[in-house]
């Protein structure tokens, strides 16, 4: 088969929703712990009893509304409103009803108002059982909730196209500060009345007032990656609510955003290097990498190398050596969806001139734009503000260079996205100390490869949920295991959202082969 097949399916798009937190440590320290509220209690008339407005999505599987929520929930009396988008697939059976199924997005900074649509088309039997209800998080630009504006796209490129993120010279060092101060002071300038307020604590009551809108007491939840760190602080100030809760890829919501991060680039770089790789040599046949995984990791350094000695003008996208690694990255999360066409994009982006037009036309549009400006600016208003940070320099450049030299494919940026949070404004937010306490039983997924939410961390975050059980997905690294082609994993939680059934104890589902090319 041509290695340039399959070019025109690459998709990094798909993956940019989770591919910032690939590599942002955030920042320890001591926090005050939040008390569970209750909404009903504190929520003003004017929110209590507004009326949603339902009509047809702009896709039209869906119903969607605006929502409109108080801008500080802890002074909702007095503080201005914004709005949060919400929608919903009404249930489609004609029996008895499981209730509402909510369902949130990862990033943060994706948009979760489309995905009830997919869960529905896939699931029948859930959606037949529950209504499903999903929204965008605060803050999240696109479908008309209020959104946090700090920069234009031609700012946010410049973080991957302002030399290589490799280099640790004094002048580079020394220019990543200084650009991740001008985005903060944009930040502040574009949204500063509305920065405080775009965290997970304040989210979590948008999210219980929409239950309440809705006129139901409890809610089940499905949320994957960032949306397990949402559902967790949802079970922790609002465990009443809960009914049923699924979290799948699971950030290590046990600690803080720094010490969970910090292990980041070390979690990508395993995937890498003991699950891409090894592919990669086995179908050297197909893709022309290397017949063992030391010669196609060296077949990448070398294009690297020639990237950053020459970036490639791809159609009009000057490709530097920054997008090859957030390409790279990006392919880890998953083998089926993205190692094919990864290994396809390298051998356009080493032999441009052989590649059909129309493939380098689609990796170089895929290319453009590494993050898109208003999933960054909601990433790090969240991740920013939720955590207080180490603010020394002197720690990030030290922590950084070790990252860097120990795990260069993720390890690389720790230091450009570490400098916006350490120039962050000082946040308010309160720390909530996840506990578990008064929960139904919790069903949770990880696989042990996953780059993002590593199997490390979601051991701890399943400690500190007594109620718990973890199922984990030996042998493999995809992010996200529940509708990932997985029949145990499928049934496992279709099982527990239908029948209430869980299993006794910890269990494990076998991971999906590794892809074989096709041709």
């Amino acid at each position: 088969m041509s290695k340039f097949r399959n070019a025109a399916r690459w998709s990094l798009a798909a993956t940019a929703g989770l591919l910032v937190a690939a590599a942002l440590p955030l920042a320890t320290a001591d926090a005050a712990t939040a008390r569970p509220s209750d909404t009903a209690a504190q929520v003003p008339e004017r929110y209590l009893h507004q009326k949603l407005d339902w009509t047809p999505c702009a896709s039209g599987a869906l119903e969607c509304a605006a929502m409109s929520v108080p801008r500080d929930w802890y002074h909702a009396d007095t503080s201005p409103a914004i709005t949060v988008e919400v929608s919903r697939h009404r249930a489609t059976g004609t029996g008895a009803r499981k209730g509402v199924l909510m369902m949130a997005a990862g990033g943060p900074g994706a948009s979760g108002l489309k995905r009830p649509a997919g869960l529905a088309q896939d699931e029948p039997t859930l959606a037949a059982a529950y209504d499903i209800v999903g929204f965008d998080q605060r803050g999240v630009a696109g479908n008309g909730s209020t959104p946090v504006v700090c920069s234009d796209q031609a700012t946010v490129d410049s973080f991957f196209t302002s030399g290589d993120l490799r280099d640790r010279s004094d002048k580079a060092i020394r220019q990543t500060f200084q650009r991740a101060g001008s985005y903060v002071r944009e930040c502040q300038r574009n949204s500063g009345d509305l920065l405080p307020y775009i965290t997970t604590d304040q989210a979590v009551h948008d999210m219980d007032l929409y239950r309440a809108l809705l006129g139901v007491d409890r809610i089940s939840y499905y949320g994957p990656s960032y949306a397990t760190f949402l559902g967790a602080y949802y079970a922790t100030e609002f465990p009443g609510r809960v009914e049923r809760m699924v979290l799948d890829s699971n950030i290590d919501f046990s600690g803080d955003w720094q010490s969970f991060l910090k292990g980041q680039p070390l979690s990508f770089q395993r995937r890498y290097e003991q699950d891409f790789l090894p592919w990669l040599a086995k179908n050297d046949a197909t893709y022309h990498q290397g017949r063992t995984p030391a010669e196609a990791k060296a077949s990448y350094e070398r294009l690297r190398k020639a990237l950053h000695d020459h970036p490639l003008d791809l159609e009009g996208t000057l490709v530097t050596p920054n997008h090859l690694d957030v390409a790279a990255t990006g392919a880890m999360y998953n083998a089926k969806d993205n190692f094919a066409n990864f290994a396809t994009a390298l051998g356009v982006l080493e032999h441009p001139d052989a590649a059909p037009a129309a493939a380098r036309k689609a990796i170089a549009d895929q290319l453009q734009h590494p993050m898109y400006a208003g999933f960054f600016a909601d990433f790090f208003s969240v991740t920013c503000a939720d955590t207080p940070w180490d603010r020394s320099s002197r720690d990030w450049i030290r922590d950084s260079a070790k990252a860097t030299r120990d795990y260069p494919l993720a390890g690389a940026r720790e230091l450009t996205f570490t400098a916006i949070c350490a120039a962050w404004p000082h946040s308010s937010a309160p720390h909530i100390k996840v506990t578990g306490k008064n929960l139904p039983p919790v069903l949770m997924l990880n696989s042990t490869h996953d780059p993002a939410t590593y199997y490390e961390g979601a051991q701890r975050a399943h400690r500190v949920l007594p109620t718990s059980r973890l199922v984990t997905v030996v042998g493999g690294g995809d992010h996200g295991q529940y509708r990932n082609h997985n029949a145990c994993v499928d049934a496992f939680v279709n099982d527990y959202f239908l029948d209430d059934k869980i299993p006794a104890t910890d269990t494990t589902c076998a991971a999906n082969p590794l892809p074989v090319p096709v041709g």
